[in-house]
């Protein structure tokens, strides 16, 4: 494992709290979850790429 790829990671999981910790609040902000599910989001996309690189065609 790369040191990027932990990083990235590392970054998941703690928007992964974050979430969790956004949800249980007892007045969640819709706008703030959003927010989070879309970084989220993009991280899995980045985490992606470096796990399955798309093959070189010629």
């Amino acid at each position: 494992m790369t040191e990027r790829m932990f990083r990235l990671l590392e970054r998941y999981q703690k928007l992964d709290v974050l979430l969790a910790k956004a949800r249980e609040r007892r007045f969640a902000d819709p706008l703030e979850i959003a927010m989070l599910k879309a970084r989220k989001s993009r991280m899995r996309g980045r985490l992606a790429r470096l796990l399955f690189p798309r093959p070189l065609t010629q």
